[in-house]
């Protein structure tokens, strides 16, 4: 039912061999070392990085459409790698030009980025002349296990408001605590990063606006690419949707093949069964629904792109309400599954138990969480200001 892929995806050659470590991934809460090599090597990594910075420059739709094929095969691989893209093109938007020579070489060599910056993130900066030491703990950094970078926010000295670089994984003042123990994406490796009087260049140091994307709507700020002012959160919100879709696909696909040759009790052949027939048919339409959603949102981003018109709130908020919505539709569209598998769909080991669980986190991301999203855009619908930082 995927043949709304492109033929010539970038991930094509590597769709299989994730594929097959996505049982194990789960079962080790590790994605195997020579997937990530093998992703580290592929274009992909280049894919949100402009062609001033050596990238792909490739279009939001394009993104989705690996992500989603990527999520069929795993998706805690496609979960990792949405992360680096998302964060890379947040970080390219707050460095800036001035710093797009470091960006360039971090895309160069095909380098894995994250952004630990959850709740009970501590990070604090000591400032000489020529370098900031940071110590403290950054949360929620899924895939810095497998990364080179990290984004750090930071309070400097008695600064006010915080501050932004961005952290060598790999210097001896940095630790990885693998302590995310999760039920769904067991592989995503959201751990705590660990600074130990870990160092940065102080140049490379700068502001960290409390809500960045107003700032970065400033047709005078300078950007490396215009594709930077668009808001990293919206991005992520509809590419996780394209996850979201490829997973429950995935599902649906499984079962479907699964059940031909099924018998329930007495002798009864499951798929002959009208109710399956009706799961079946909402499950799909409810999938397709979510689909045409999220490309449309992204299709409209590109088109935006294209002609260099500056995003405002609206523009922000539909794509995260197109996420919340497409989420939502596949949430459902999941619960039919499972209504379709019985009991056999509680069975832990198979890949629909596997893909059940992690379709679960995603509606939950903060990013796209329907109570944050719904108020905000209530918010907007009544000229009141949409406060939330992010």
């Amino acid at each position: 039912m995927q043949r709304h892929l492109v033929k010539d995806l970038t991930l094509a050659p590597l769709l299989e061999g994730i594929a097959a470590e996505a049982s194990d991934a789960d079962a080790n809460r590790c994605i195997s070392p020579r997937v990530i090599n093998a992703l580290k090597n592929n274009d992909i990594m280049r894919f949100t990085a402009a062609t001033s910075l050596g990238g792909l420059d490739q279009s939001c739709v394009r993104v989705g459409q690996e992500l989603e094929a990527v999520a069929a095969a795993c998706s805690s691989t496609a979960w990792c790698l949405w992360n680096h893209l998302c964060t890379f093109h947040l970080f390219c938007g707050l460095l800036g030009p001035k710093h797009a020579g470091f960006l360039s070489d971090i895309v160069k060599a095909h380098e894995w980025v994250c952004f630990p910056a959850g709740a009970s993130t501590a990070v604090k900066g000591l400032a000489s002349p020529d370098e900031i030491s940071l110590r403290g703990k950054a949360a929620f950094g899924s895939g810095a296990r497998y990364g080179e970078w990290a984004g750090v926010a930071f309070m400097n000295g008695g600064d006010q408001t915080p501050s932004f670089s961005m952290v060598d994984l790999r210097q001896p003042g940095v630790h990885i605590d693998q302590n995310w123990f999760a039920m769904s994406l067991r592989a995503s490796a959201t751990d705590t990063v660990g600074y130990d009087d870990a160092r940065i260049p102080a140049a490379r140091r700068v502001e960290f606006p409390f809500m960045y994307r107003v700032p970065f709507r400033d047709p005078e700020r300078p950007m490396i690419a215009h594709r930077y002012r668009e808001d990293w959160v919206g991005l992520s919100d509809m590419w996780l949707g394209c996850i979201a879709v490829g997973v429950t696909q995935a599902a649906l696909d499984e079962v479907t093949a699964g059940i031909k040759d099924r018998v329930a009790i007495m002798g009864v052949k499951v798929a002959e069964r009208p109710t399956v027939h009706v799961n079946l048919g909402q499950a799909q339409a409810r999938i397709n629904s979510a689909r045409d959603t999220v490309y449309a949102a992204l299709a409209e981003t590109d088109g935006r792109i294209d002609v260099e018109k500056i995003p405002d709130e609206t523009d922000y908020l539909r794509q995260l309400s197109t996420s919340m919505n497409a989420l939502q539709q596949c949430e459902d569209a999941m619960r039919l599954l499972l209504r379709v598998m019985g009991g056999n769909g509680l069975r832990e080991g198979p890949a629909f138990e596997r893909r059940f669980r992690d379709l679960q986190a995603m509606p939950l991301h903060i990013n796209a969480h329907q109570d944050r999203v719904s108020e905000q855009l209530g918010r907007h619908l009544l000229g009141l200001p949409t406060d939330n930082p992010f």
